[in-house]
């Protein structure tokens, strides 16, 4: 079908729903499933309100298919990509290039020139959507690490737009950003954007400062100076700033609070033996979560008679991710045997002081687990935000529950009253559990009122019209 031009256009590697293909007597038969990720679950509210068109991938290898409207009015356009691009443009230099040296190379980066050249023409294929289907003048919001080269190919094809780029994960300093050989490449690209988006200050300011050193740009305040390409073109001003990314709080609290959800809270708690302490840990499987940190901190402090194997237990969802990459099947490995080793040690006829679900959970079962949980451990290395902080403080509607929180999380500049830690530290990160553990009720609902007061208030719409209100010109 053609496309009807959209006055906002969001640009990113997935849209929000996955096709599901069935081939059958009759031939191929398409279905739709909604797209896993936390970019998409905050760009599906924004779009329920905000209709207009989506440009992604749709989730299979091969697959083809023509741009359509699905039912909330949303004109979906998905992006073809082979097993060879998603080899080369996705495992390869999004994730085993971009993502380790965003993050700060906790693990090392790989950089090959197959890799960047397949990068360069998805990227492309992506811009061009995103062009068609842009309507004069319209806004275009271009997303996350995938596409960062978008930017400045939509507006060579389209300079009567507004474009926006939001980085989801962190921007790392100069120092580390130099090493990757096509760094001129990715600033170029990133500069075609009207205003550039970051989850914190420190990463805003990590990218103006890889501009001057880098490009020899000049600054001031959040504005870079990008001068014009050619001798008439005048120079233009780029925004650079944080934009930290919220959640749906009020359709996580709705869900927390229905009758089905509380009961199989109850029933979780049951499950597991009606535990005095049940810990919980909700994360991708990858490296930059620090799972492994979190599960010897837990091996410790069993193991010194400070939590009771028999009274206590973790509930870890490991939600696949990336499973055709070496390193994270290594750390899938290494998790279970470490929890092997401590259930081995410390489990009894009926109990395990730690449960492993490494498959997805539906969306119900995450909300039930938050609402059971006692403490919420994210202990994350490097993360832009981590929205399940926020998804399990919005849950928490019964204004209890301890949310102990990696001081490497973008949510840890919001989220001051959380218990804050160096995950590097693992005596640091015992101590920090057992502060949570043995804090007074008082306490903890002292804390969880100024952390639900935050995460309510700075929902996801509310990031949204800060981010397009700045955008388009017009915040007051």
């Amino acid at each position: 079908m053609d496309i009807t031009p959209q006055s906002l256009v969001v640009v990113a590697n997935r849209l929000p729903v996955d096709a599901q293909v069935t081939e059958g007597t009759e031939g191929r038969t398409v279905t739709w499933r909604p797209s896993p990720g936390g970019l998409v679950t905050a760009m599906d509210a924004v779009m329920r309100s905000n209709p207009g068109a989506w440009v992604g991938w749709c989730g299979t290898a091969g697959l083809e298919l023509d741009p359509f409207t699905d039912d909330s009015g949303r004109t979906l356009v998905p992006i073809p990509l082979s097993a060879t691009d998603l080899e080369e443009h996705y495992e390869g230099f999004s994730n085993a290039s971009l993502w380790p040296l965003y993050h700060d190379g906790v693990a090392p980066p790989e950089y090959h020139r197959e890799w960047w050249a397949t990068y360069e023409e998805v990227n492309r294929r992506f811009a061009d959507a995103a062009a068609a289907a842009a309507a004069e003048g319209a806004t275009v919001w271009v997303h996350d690490y995938q596409l960062q080269l978008v930017p400045a190919m939509l507006r060579a094809m389209r300079p009567d737009l507004r474009i926006g780029f939001f980085l989801h994960i962190p921007f790392p300093p100069h120092e580390i950003f130099r090493q990757i050989p096509w760094r001129r490449q990715i600033l170029e690209g990133l500069l075609g954007s009207d205003l550039i988006g970051f989850q914190r200050k420190t990463d805003a300011s990590n990218f103006r400062r890889t501009l001057r050193m880098q490009l020899g740009m000049q600054t001031q305040r959040t504005f870079v100076k990008v001068p014009g390409t050619r001798a008439d073109e005048p120079e233009r001003l780029v925004r650079a700033e944080a934009y930290p990314i919220s959640i749906d709080s009020a359709d996580f609290e709705a869900l927390a609070r229905s009758p089905e959800v509380q009961d199989r809270a109850a029933e979780i708690r049951r499950e597991l033996g009606n535990p005095d302490l049940l810990m919980l840990g909700v994360d991708r499987l990858d490296y930059t979560k620090g799972i492994r940190h979190r599960l010897r901190a837990i091996g410790e402090l069993l193991d010194e008679g400070e939590l009771d194997p028999t009274r206590a237990v973790l509930v870890q969802v490991a939600s696949p991710s990336r499973g055709r990459v070496e390193l994270y099947q290594a750390i899938r490995d290494d998790i279970e045997s470490t929890v092997g080793r401590i259930n081995g040690s410390f489990a009894t006829i009926g109990h395990n002081p730690v449960i492993h679900l490494h498959q997805p959970q539906p969306r119900e079962e995450i909300v039930a687990l938050y609402l059971a949980a006692d403490l919420m451990l994210v202990t994350a290395l490097r993360d832009g935000m981590n929205l399940v902080a926020k998804e399990y403080v919005a849950s928490r509607f019964d204004g209890d529950g301890v949310l102990v929180l990696s001081e490497f999380a973008g949510a840890a500049d919001e989220l001051t009253q959380a218990v804050t830690v160096n995950p590097y530290d693992i005596d640091g990160l015992k101590a920090a559990i057992m502060q949570a553990v043995t804090m007074d009720r008082s306490e903890r609902r002292r804390r969880m009122r100024f952390l639900r007061r935050r995460v309510m208030e700075n929902d996801v719409q509310a990031w949204a019209h800060r981010f397009l209100d700045a955008l388009t010109g017009s915040e007051t």
